[in-house]
Order: structure tokens, then sequence, then C-alpha cells
């Protein structure tokens, strides 16, 4: 069984929760709106912003 990710999630986590392999595709995905949070030098995705971002790129 999977463990559930934290609502503020590494890139690491975050690719698990989108479904990637690659920092790259993060990255593309960050340079396209993907938001992340940046406190103190330590960056993490929200899993609400991750979910907004699929949700508004959906065609």
């Amino acid at each position: 069984m999977q463990k559930e990710l934290p609502r503020y999630m590494t890139y690491k986590q975050a690719m698990q929760l989108l479904n990637i392999k690659s920092y790259n595709t993060l990255y593309k995905y960050i340079k396209q709106g993907l938001r992340v949070v940046i406190i103190s030098g330590t960056k993490r995705i929200d899993k609400l912003d991750a979910d907004k971002f699929m949700e508004a790129h959906k065609i």
C-alpha cells in the first residue's frame, strides 16, 4: 500500500503524484505555471496547486 503524500510535497513526491519520471518534465510544468512554495530556500509544491494545474491543462 502506498503512503499518503503530504500537502506540501518535495519535487520527488510531486513527480510521483503527477506520474512523471523526469525532473525536466517537472521544470517544464513549473515554467507553464505550476506554483512552487519557497521558504528559506526549501521548495515545495502544494497538492492543491498541482491538482489545479492539471485541471487547467485538460483538453
